[in-house]
C-alpha cells in the first residue's frame, strides 16, 4: 500500500496515522487490548485536531491495529487514583476525545476485529459507521464492575432505541456479530475477510464520491435529531445552495452526460 506514516508527536504505544490517497487510518496501539489511557486519549486527540483541519481527508479509519482487541475499554488501574478527581483527570477529558472524533468533518468508519468493549465501543459509535468482522463481539460490561457507559448510554440509546440500549447497559452481556447487526448497533459484518478490508472498499467508494456533498450530508444528518423539522429543513436549503456554487457539481454533471467518472477537487 502506498502510504505515508505520521505520529503526531506520540509516546511510544499510543496511537498513529497512516494515510492512503484521501484516506487516513487511525491506529490505536497501546498493547493486545489496547487499553484506553491518558497516553491514549492525548496522541489520539492530536490526531483528531489535525485530522479536523485536513480538506485533503475524505474518509477515517479507526482501527485496533496488530491488537487482539479493536479496544478492551478503561485501564481498570486508573480509577483508584481519579476517585475524588474523576471528572477533572478523566470523565471530561475523555467526552472531549470522543466529541471530537463524532465531530470530524469527514466520514468515519470503525473497523472492529476484535472485541469492542467499554470504552472501546464508546469509541466506535463516536464514528459514522462501523463494520464488525464476523464472530467478534461487542458491549457495554461497565455495569459488572459498577461502573457507567456515560457517552455509550446516549449514544447507544439514540442508535437503537432506548429498550433495546437498556438491555446492554443493564447486563453488560456482549452481543454477537449477528445480534449487533440485527439491533443496528453496526452497519455490515465482514463474513469473508477483515473488517478492515471491508472499511477500506468501503472507503474507497466514499472517496469516489464528492467529498463537499458527503461532508454537509454528516453535518445534516447528524443535526438531524437535535432540530425542529423546519429548522433542519432551512440548514439543508442553506447547505443545497454551497453545492450548488461547487465546481464539483458542475463537474458531475459534465461526467454525467460524458459517460465518464467525475474527477472531485473539493470545491
Amino acid at each position: 500500500m502506498n502510504a505515508t506514516v505520521a505520529d503526531g508527536g506520540r509516546p511510544s504505544g499510543s496511537a498513529r496515522v497512516v494515510e492512503d490517497g484521501f484516506v487516513a487510518e487511525l491506529v490505536l496501539e497501546n498493547g493486545p487490548l489496547n487499553l484506553v489511557t491518558r497516553p491514549l486519549l492525548r496522541a489520539f486527540n492530536r490526531i483528531l485536531a489535525d485530522l479536523a483541519r485536513r480538506q485533503d481527508v475524505r474518509c477515517v479509519i479507526v482501527h485496533g491495529g496488530a491488537a487482539k482487541a479493536f479496544c478492551a475499554g478503561s485501564d481498570i488501574k486508573e480509577f483508584g487514583p481519579v476517585r475524588h478527581d474523576a471528572s477533572e483527570q478523566k470523565i471530561l477529558f475523555e467526552d472531549m476525545v470522543l466529541r471530537n472524533l463524532a465531530r470530524l468533518p469527514m466520514p468515519t468508519i470503525a473497523a472492529i476485529d476484535g472485541p469492542a468493549l467499554g470504552g472501546g465501543l464508546e469509541i466506535a459509535l463516536s464514528c459514522d459507521i462501523r463494520i464488525l468482522r464476523d464472530g467478534v463481539r461487542i458491549g457495554l460490561p461497565e455495569c459488572q464492575l459498577g461502573g457507567l457507559a456515560g457517552s455509550g448510554s446516549v449514544r447507544l440509546s439514540r442508535l437503537i432505541g432506548p429498550s433495546r440500549a437498556k438491555q446492554m447497559l443493564f447486563t453488560g452481556e456482549p452481543i454477537s456479530s449477528d445480534q449487533a447487526l440485527a439491533w443496528g448497533v453496526v452497519n455490515e459484518i465482514a463474513r469473508d475477510g477483515s473488517a478492515l478490508a471491508a472499511a477500506r472498499l468501503m472507503a474507497a467508494t466514499i472517496c469516489k464520491r464528492g467529498p463537499i456533498s458527503n461532508r454537509l450530508a454528516k453535518e445534516l444528518a447528524d443535526m438531524a435529531g437535535d432540530l425542529p423539522l423546519d429548522a433542519g429543513l432551512l440548514h439543508s436549503t442553506v447547505s443545497q445552495q454551497r453545492i450548488f456554487d461547487s465546481d464539483d457539481l458542475q463537474e458531475g454533471a459534465a461526467a454525467f452526460f460524458g459517460k465518464r467518472a467525475p474527477t472531485f477537487v473539493g470545491r
